[in-house]
């Protein structure tokens, strides 16, 4: 049994634990307030523009559209969204799980971009072709950021290094639940709901239209898969550092109960001692 300035000693130390953990807990709730009403207001604008992109592809020649043609699968790409930091409970290893098991599904060679630290190093040590990583993108993403990844993205594409191009990111639904999904980002798809192009004109051209804002598309698109993971790594956070604080406290009650026994018996133990030895003195 340990001693009771072992106990001591650990509970000491699980209270500062419990101090750190709270203070986690308490600064991710803060920036995930912020995170998520960045992903509710990016919503009904990048969906929108998926709209208005997808009735102009269902109205052009995909043939004079790059972005918009498919072309033989040669190599497959995929952006892996991951966290710069840990302690976000099952956040990035998730992610990684699900990137893995798409890499194993895929018939033809495929290559990773890495945004985020803990991705980047997960597969930097294993047989994936690392094309790029992005790190050190901040608490609080912004349009410029996704703009320069997402022309980095499209520079792929066009010079044929990728053939197809897929996000890897967890949608965030709430602080408890977010979900590891993969969406395609290039070549762009007309979605079923949307193959009826309906009366629409469009000046001056459909396809100078869809042009300047198949680029945008990509941008807006990149920005949200950005919000939607930092919103959802800030909220994993905060369950996890929650989870972290309650286990403490179970700890220290635990280790407190074990150190009053110790005592208890100690001073049990002392008052015979001086039973015993009054009792020799008679």
């Amino acid at each position: 049994m340990p001693s009771m300035r072992d106990l001591k000693r650990r509970i000491r130390s699980v209270q500062s634990t419990q101090h750190i953990t709270r203070a986690m807990k308490m600064v991710a709730a803060a920036k995930l307030r912020k995170a998520q009403a960045q992903v509710t207001a990016a919503r009904p604008y990048a969906a929108k523009l998926e709209e208005v992109v997808g009735r102009l592809v269902a109205a052009v020649d995909p043939e004079t559209q790059p972005l918009v043609n498919p072309r033989e699968l040669k190599q497959a790409g995929y952006v892996l969204f991951t966290a710069d930091r840990g302690l976000a409970g099952g956040y990035n290893a998730n992610l990684i799980r699900l990137t893995e098991e798409r890499l194993r599904q895929e018939e033809r060679p495929a290559a990773l971009v890495a945004v985020g630290r803990k991705g980047r190093d997960f597969f930097r040590r294993r047989p994936v072709e690392l094309i790029q990583a992005f790190t050190d993108l901040g608490d609080n993403p912004d349009l410029i950021q996704a703009r320069e990844l997402a022309r980095r993205l499209v520079a792929l594409y066009l010079e044929g290094t990728l053939d197809e191009i897929n996000l890897v990111y967890t949608r965030f639904y709430s602080a408890i639940r977010q979900v590891p999904q993969v969406d395609r980002l290039l070549p762009i798809t007309v979605p079923e709901k949307q193959q009826d192009v309906g009366d629409y004109i469009y000046e001056p051209s459909p396809e100078e239209v869809l042009r300047l804002l198949l680029p945008r598309y990509c941008e807006i698109k990149v920005y949200r898969a950005l919000l939607e993971a930092k919103a959802s790594e800030h909220g994993a956070r905060m369950t996890a550092m929650d989870s972290a604080t309650k286990n403490a406290a179970e700890m220290i009650d635990k280790f407190t109960l074990s150190f009053n026994r110790a005592r208890q018996a100690a001073i049990t133990s002392e008052i015979l001692e001086i039973v015993a030895g009054a009792d020799a003195l008679k």
